[in-house]
């Protein structure tokens, strides 16, 4: 274990890839993230295995795209039975820690880790006890009032983000006094933050001083050239009836969110500093996927937008690897869950889709395919779904994004000469035969009359699941508690 380094691994949940000074804004103050890009690489085109939480969280435990863990909704079930980067690290020779976030449901709270510590807000259970938003209720969903009921004030979720960075402290604190006392195993920490997650709520000193400085979104709807599923999602989400104060209300407090987020970061970064725990230590920090932040008049996730689907990603480990570097290659968070295994110097995980970054993070000119997927599949279970059933699938490489859209319109942009998908290429004649060869790769494995029928079995068994919880309440193992009083707005609009 000696030559074997330290593993920091932050994920955010809904951190969009622009909103950072490292990857360009100018608005956001994100020093924290800036000094870890400085010390690292920064990939700038990685993509979410889905743009939705739970399943682009389970694909980065086992490094296996949706469909083949039959992991697509947020109410899905990973099997147990699954080895996950956390079963690699352990069989390794690491002793892996969770502080915070997983988003996993079932029996199952660990999924390979040794120990965990805060755990989630939400049940463990499909059909578990909800928890309490209080005045906020609704706005961590996809729903009207995330933007009604949005600005300063205070919510939950950064409240339990506090307790995660308190528990990742005290961790790193173990292990400083471990090693005084000649114990130099080397550590692997995860730390899972909710931040910047909606609801749109943050210090009203923050919301302020960013209120003066973002603006409206660069690009408008073109829904002649959308399946017809977005234009369905805009109306069953309400944001055909959102005005301009509430957008700019609500991305001041997006970018606030992004802030405090990396001051939390930051308090990790320093203590690791100030007890001597960066020598040798990789650092890794990345979300499970974007936020549309108003443009093309979408906001949250659930689609293949850049906005939605990309995600930051920096790699910090300045012994092995370049420092204040980028990379444009395509890569997938399943490539990242490759790489902490590579690390680890474990075999490769079982069906593992991804591959090691460690490559091109060295140099890059290393052979890389320039080729990822991402998906995104509805049972029609939940209620912002509002019962309808989505079977689509994306493909990014160097030049090309395809996004199929089962039984409704396809997407084709050219993102070498179109990076902001302004172009729908996909009815144009001159791109027939890319087209064609995009489809043939993205349903070569990906079979949507297939994934339709193990969907609607899942749906039955989930409805006795459901109902099994409702009557039983069984106990959540992992859970930090919301409560009504820790959400509030300075101004609380009429209803």
């Amino acid at each position: 274990m000696q030559n074997k380094p330290n593993i920091l691994y932050v994920l955010s949940d809904q951190h969009a890839v622009g909103v950072s000074g490292c990857y360009g804004d100018k608005i956001v103050r994100t020093p924290n993230l800036d000094r870890l890009a400085r010390k690292g690489v920064k990939f700038s085109n990685t993509y979410a295995p889905s743009p939705i939480c739970l399943p682009s969280r389970m694909s980065l435990l086992t490094g296996q795209h949706p469909f083949r863990q039959n992991c697509w909704t947020n109410n899905d079930i990973l099997a147990s039975d699954i080895p996950t980067f956390a079963h690699a690290m352990g069989a390794a020779g690491y002793q892996p820690l969770l502080a915070g976030r997983m988003h996993a449901l079932g029996p199952d709270q660990l999924h390979g880790y040794t120990k965990r510590e805060i755990g989630d807000h939400m049940t463990d259970w499909v059909g578990g006890n909800d928890y309490t938003l209080g005045v906020l209720a609704n706005t961590q969903r996809p729903f009207r009032e995330a933007l009604k009921y949005s600005g300063a004030g205070q919510m939950s979720f950064e409240l339990m983000d506090r307790d995660v960075t308190s528990s990742a402290l005290a961790h790193l604190e173990e292990v400083a006094q471990q090693r005084s006392e000649g114990n130099s195993q080397p550590f692997c920490l995860s730390v899972g933050y909710l931040l910047p997650h909606q609801p749109y709520v943050a210090d009203q000193k923050l919301v302020e001083y960013y209120l003066d400085k973002v603006s409206s979104p660069r690009l408008e709807r073109d829904e002649s050239m959308e399946p017809d599923f977005l234009i369905w999602w805009r109306q069953k989400t309400g944001l055909n009836d959102m005005t301009d104060e509430e957008e700019l209300r609500a991305k001041a407090a997006y970018y606030a969110l992004v802030e405090t987020m990396d001051a939390e970061i930051g308090k990790i970064l320093d203590r690791m500093e100030s007890l001597g725990l960066t020598e040798n230590t990789m650092i890794v920090y990345t979300s499970d996927h974007g936020d549309q932040l108003g443009e093309r008049d979408l906001w949250f996730k659930q689609t293949f937008y850049d906005q939605s689907v990309k995600v930051p990603l920096i790699v910090s480990w300045p012994e092995s690897l370049p420092q204040n570097e980028s990379r444009d290659h395509i890569v997938s968070l399943l490539d990242l869950t490759a790489t902490l295994v590579d690390v680890a110097c474990h075999e490769p995980l079982p069906d593992s889709d991804g591959s090691s970054l460690l490559g091109i993070a060295a140099d890059p000119d290393s052979a890389w395919s320039n080729e990822v997927f991402s998906e995104y599949c509805t049972d029609g279970m939940h209620a912002w779904s509002g019962g309808k059933k989505i079977l689509t699938r994306m493909i990014r490489t160097l030049k090309w994004k395809l996004n199929y859209y089962h039984n409704d319109k396809h997407q084709l942009f050219d993102m070498v000469n179109d990076p902001d998908e302004t172009k729908n290429l996909v009815d144009d004649p001159k791109y027939r035969a890319i087209k064609t060869a995009l489809l043939r790769k993205l349903l070569a494995e990906w079979k949507p009359e297939e994934i339709e029928h193990i969907i609607n079995r899942s749906i039955k068994r989930k409805t006795i699941l459901k109902a099994w919880a409702k009557t039983t309440q069984p106990k959540d193992h992992y859970r930090w508690e919301t409560t009504a009083d820790q959400n509030w707005l300075v101004n609380m609009p009429s209803t």
